[in-house]
């Protein structure tokens, strides 16, 4: 393994490394749900991407193959993060925002995580 490699590695590490420090001590430090999501969901994920791509080059430069685990791994990662960040947000939501306090609709749907009453719901006919 060269000095380049090893160099680049390290570097992923500790990057990796320091998004995971600061999405954990968001997580802790942020006062409500809300805020504390996107601690989790970018620094976080951005840490663990990080390991995972080092793992990846390290197994390259080691064996000469390229292993797809890591990178299946970081694509769900990516994939998955924000569509969970997306529930937090809508349960949050729905348990702590009335829809009077919601702004006024862009459309004539209501938002996702209320209902509109059955008189004022767009007919389907």
């Amino acid at each position: 393994m060269t000095a380049f490699t090893e160099i680049l590695i390290t570097a992923m590490l500790v990057i990796s490394g320091l998004f995971g420090l600061v999405g954990s001590y968001g997580l802790i430090k942020l006062k409500n749900t809300v805020q504390r999501l996107h601690a989790p969901t970018k620094a976080t994920t951005l840490g663990i991407g990080g390991v995972l791509i080092a793992s990846m080059i390290f197994f390259y430069a080691k064996t000469g193959h390229i292993s797809l685990h890591e990178l299946l791994i970081t694509l769900f990662l990516f994939l998955t993060a924000p569509i969970t960040a997306n529930f937090i947000a809508k349960a949050y939501l729905a348990r702590n925002v009335s829809s009077a306090e919601l702004p006024d609709r862009p459309s004539e749907y209501g938002w996702s995580v209320y209902d509109d009453p059955p008189e004022n719901r767009p007919s389907t006919q």
